[in-house]
């Protein structure tokens, strides 16, 4: 039984020894360890990044309108007020002074629009009360994946960092020291991307986008055209009438501005006349007393 127990004895002491060596050696051998340890480390984000898709989708919504109104700034208001009331905010705005005497456009704006993705419709339908809607698209991207994997990065990267801070403090080597720091300036080097990207993921998805075109008319568009050919020709008919009236006022308009040109022409062309008259006669009179002279 002695014999036994002091070759377990034995045994258990050779073990322990060649764990402490194995230890050893991760730790000076060529930083090793670091390096060993690093490598479980990108293992680990790989099978960290395999989870399930969330239930609700993650949805980019772009809307693209193009409306009329007849006072533009009436209209550019009221769409600020509905802005602030639903908490969305205006990305950018360009409003363009057009011709004042123009037959169909005054001015024009664009304007780029950030609405709460849940208060899209009831922004589209407050537009639609405030303008005549020429056109609306809608375009609906799925970025469920796209966020779902930068998010599991995310994730990741943070887990490691925090890894590899404890590691700092087990370094028992300054060539281990060095390469996790190493490590760890190019995770949070990474991990400042995609926490940028998640970011803007995020805003583009808990914000819809809308694109407003507005044109300042003093009719407009017919939206629904004319069903039969009868419709057809009295539309037609009547937008021609229309549209010569129109081109009356306008050549009315162009002459009465043009009026001072004109008075400044007809004076010139008066000068210039009476200019030729008058090197006309004397020609005349030069002519005739050269044949006088010519006469015995």
């Amino acid at each position: 039984m002695k014999a036994r127990k002091l070759i377990a004895l034995v045994l258990c002491v050779l073990i322990l020894l060649g764990m402490a060596g194995c230890s050893a050696m991760d730790y000076t051998a060529d930083s090793g360890m670091s390096n060993d340890y690093l490598a479980k480390e990108e293992g680990a984000l790989d099978a960290e990044s395999a989870i399930a898709l969330p239930e609700n989708r993650k949805l980019i919504q772009t809307v693209n309108m193009q409306v009329e109104t007849e006072n533009l700034d009436t209209v550019l208001q009221q769409i600020d007020s509905r802005i602030a009331q639903l908490g969305g905010y205006i990305e950018n705005s360009n409003v363009q002074n057009g011709s004042s005497y123009s037959n169909k456009r005054y001015r024009s704006a664009s304007v780029t629009v950030r609405i709460p993705a849940k208060d899209l419709d009831a922004f589209i339908d407050k537009v639609g009360e405030l303008t005549n809607v020429v056109s609306s698209q809608k375009k609906v991207e799925d970025v469920t994946l796209n966020y779902v994997s930068t998010e599991s990065r995310m994730k990741a990267l943070q887990a490691e960092e925090t890894r590899l801070l404890e590691l700092m403090t087990q370094a028992k080597t300054l060539d281990d020291l060095l390469t996790v720091e190493k490590r760890l300036t190019d995770v949070r080097t990474e991990l400042e991307k995609v926490t940028s990207a998640l970011r803007v993921l995020d805003n583009q998805v808990d914000y819809a986008t809308i694109h407003l075109s507005i044109e300042e008319v003093k009719e407009f568009t017919e939206v629904n055209e004319p069903e039969n050919i009868w419709q057809r020709i009295g539309t037609g008919f009547t937008k021609s009438l229309k549209g010569v009236g129109d081109l009356i006022v306008e050549l009315f308009v162009f002459v009465v501005i043009a009026i001072p040109y004109i008075a400044l022409i007809g004076v010139m062309a008066l000068v210039i006349v009476l200019i030729l008259r008058i090197n006309k006669r004397k020609k005349s009179k030069k002519q005739a007393s050269d044949t006088e002279k010519d006469t015995p």
